[in-house]
């Protein structure tokens, strides 16, 4: 698939929010020290708090990932945030031959990598009851239906409770993990009987949350009452006072996980393992005071990031305008190049596009069935390191040919609108940590193009196919079904038009062409025949049109042609073909009738104001004196 080192493949969704920030870096880290590469399948899932419509068709993209190519497997389930989609992805990985570990839920069948929850929350009740000597601790969960709350508010019951403290201590309040709750919790908490020493929160984001309402409500942390978070996130680290907490340590997990799948395949892989958190005592608790000069640095930092920030959000505008200009999927390649600057530095970048059986793109209106096949779109490799293929790739080989032995770690991330999935994005960065949000901002703004490209495809295509509809109807509405000449209604229309645009003053022709003998004709052979003889008539006379005239069947056996820009010398010619054709035609067609017609015809200098039916009505009287001149006329009537 890539090179000769092992094949790690990633599960995970929603790698760059917050809290997973440095998990790939820890990872890729490892994963260099052990010399294997590291395909990420990253997806988005819901984005925002309402619809989680995005997300639909994103995971469509898993059904086409082929196991086989992968040594073994990570899965972190944690992140997955539309419904059925977490079970959707154990599904899949439960098809993997080889060893699948999962680092963040307990999968049955899979190799367990648990945090010890329940250690970190010990500790941290111990540390409030041991070293602070608070006896009144409240306590703010996560959802009850979360299996991490139900976990850390189990524990901290059955430690109040071995402690010889009431169960809930002083009270316990549903959170939601995210920092919607927090005043509604600080006044909970400050409405209690005997107001808490301590609040330990089930995680960071509550734990900032409670501490800013107990702020605006003049309380004082950690001097008033204390607080704790867990999972160790950088909003944490970054909130004054710095909130004492539980952290889980990236580089453990991401050690066990690769280890055990790089031993697995030489006998040496161990089952179910356990990481042991680290607690942090710091600030929110009273175990350290604030250097103000560290502190000083980390708000110029901060306001670094904001600044940087600012540019990025720029970036994104620029690009979300260049998108939305690109007409054809062949400009997509130097948009990603001028756009794509405010994610971070990367190496190569690939956009593969599903097909269907006859290899057309999922991006046209003329694709039909996905086949599994995916042909590149967008080819951008700085190092010059991959083998470049514009050829059909299929599941199991989703990673382009590459020409290094080192280890390599790329992101694929679906490409799709909520109707399809268009196919998917594979990019490389240069160091060991992933893109930034504005990344996932790009690909969703790429896909809103390639959604409006596809749109605009079907919207002309079905113009195209009405337009073509609609000229064959004019087409016949102007057309004679018998002869396939103009009807009087189309030759009415296109010679008033040819003469409306004459320039000045111009010799225009006008010509009345009748058939001699088609009443014997019908009566004596039938009107089958009758018909017969027009169609070659019609035949004759559009073979004389050799000047850009006009003609048309006018009704019966009558025809009329226009001509601008005409002459005596063409009007001759015109005649004399008419009848040397009849004269041919009659000697050779083996019919028991001839055809001959009479004619007349008006040469006349006008301008775009010229009356075509006065020189019409000209042509007719000479048509008719020439049909009366000839001597069999009552023969052939």
């Amino acid at each position: 698939m890539i090179n000769s080192l092992k094949n790690i493949a990633f599960f995970g969704c929603s790698l760059t929010s917050r809290y997973r920030q440095g998990l790939c870096g820890s990872y890729n880290r490892i994963a260099k020290k052990l010399g294997v590469n590291i395909v990420y399948f990253n997806f988005l899932g819901q984005i925002g708090q309402k619809s989680s419509e995005y997300g639909v068709r994103e995971f469509d993209l898993i059904e086409y990932i082929d196991l086989e190519q992968f040594d073994g497997i990570i899965y972190d389930g944690e992140g997955y945030n539309v419904e059925g989609i977490a079970a959707r992805v154990i599904e899949k990985l439960r098809e993997a031959k080889c060893p699948v570990v999962s680092i963040s839920s307990h999968v049955e069948g899979f190799c367990n990598i648990d945090f010890d929850d329940a250690a970190g929350m010990r500790r941290m009740v111990e540390h409030f009851t041991d070293v602070h000597k608070h006896t009144r601790i409240g306590f703010m969960s996560g959802p009850f239906s979360h299996p991490d709350a139900q976990l850390r508010l189990k524990e901290f019951r059955d430690v109040m409770k071995e402690k010889g403290l009431p169960e809930d201590g002083a009270g316990v309040f549903e959170g939601d993990f995210w920092f919607h709750k927090g005043e509604e919790a600080a006044d909970f908490f400050l409405s209690r009987p005997e107001r808490p020493e301590s609040v330990i929160c089930a995680n960071d984001y509550m734990a900032i949350a409670l501490m800013s309402a107990f702020k605006l409500r003049g309380i004082n942390i950690p001097g008033d009452i204390a607080v704790s978070g867990f999972d160790g996130s950088e909003e944490g680290r970054s909130y004054i006072p710095h909130i004492t907490t539980v952290t889980r340590e990236r580089e453990d997990i991401a050690e066990k996980a690769l280890k055990y799948l790089t031993e697995y395949s030489s006998g040496n892989g161990n089952d179910d393992q356990s990481v042991s958190p680290r607690n942090i005592f710091t600030q929110s608790c009273g175990c350290e005071s604030l250097d103000h000069n560290t502190e000083l640095q980390n708000i110029n930092n901060i306001f670094n990031d904001v600044r940087l920030f600012g540019y990025c959000l720029n970036d994104a505008e620029a690009a979300l305008l260049r998108l939305n200009k690109l007409e054809k999927l062949e400009e997509l390649t130097s948009a990603f190049i001028d756009c794509a600057t405010n994610f971070g530095d990367y190496s190569a970048f690939f956009l593969y596009m599903q097909t269907d059986s006859s290899g057309r793109l999922s991006c046209t209106s003329e694709c039909k069935e996905p086949t599994g096949n995916f042909k590149p779109v967008i080819w951008i490799d700085t190092k010059n390191e991959y083998v470049r293929n514009d050829k059909l790739v299929d599941a199991s080989s989703l990673i382009p040919e590459v020409n290094s032995d080192v280890p390599h770690f790329y992101y694929i991330m679906s490409v799709h609108c909520a109707e399809k999935m268009f196919g998917y994005a594979l990019i490389e960065m240069k160091d060991d940590d992933i893109f930034n949000d504005f990344y996932n901002i790009f690909l969703l703004n790429l896909a809103v193009t390639i959604e409006r490209l596809w749109t605009n495809d079907k919207i002309r295509k079905l113009y195209d196919k009405q337009k073509a509809l609609y000229e064959k109807q004019k087409q016949l509405s102007i057309s004679d079904v018998l002869t396939g000449m103009l009807n009087r209604r189309g030759f009415d229309e296109q010679s008033r038009k040819a003469i409306s645009e004459l320039k000045g003053k111009s010799v225009v022709c006008t010509m009345v062409i009748d058939m001699d003998g088609l009443k014997h004709i019908n009566d004596v052979y039938g009107h089958s025949e009758g018909d017969s003889a027009i169609k070659a008539a019609a035949g004759i006379i559009m073979e004389c049109c050799t000047s850009g005239e006009i003609a048309g069947r006018a009704g019966g056996d009558e025809f009329y042609i226009y001509a601008s820009d005409y002459s005596k010398e063409k009007l001759n010619r015109f005649n004399e073909g008419l009848v040397r054709l009849c004269g041919e035609y009659n000697s050779k067609s083996g019919k028991p009738y001839r055809i001959e017609l009479s004619y007349g015809s008006c040469l006349a200098e006008t301008d775009s104001d010229g009356q075509i039916e006065s020189f019409l009505r000209i042509s007719d009287t000479r048509m008719y004196k020439h049909k009366m001149s000839k001597p069999d006329r009552k023969k052939r009537k």
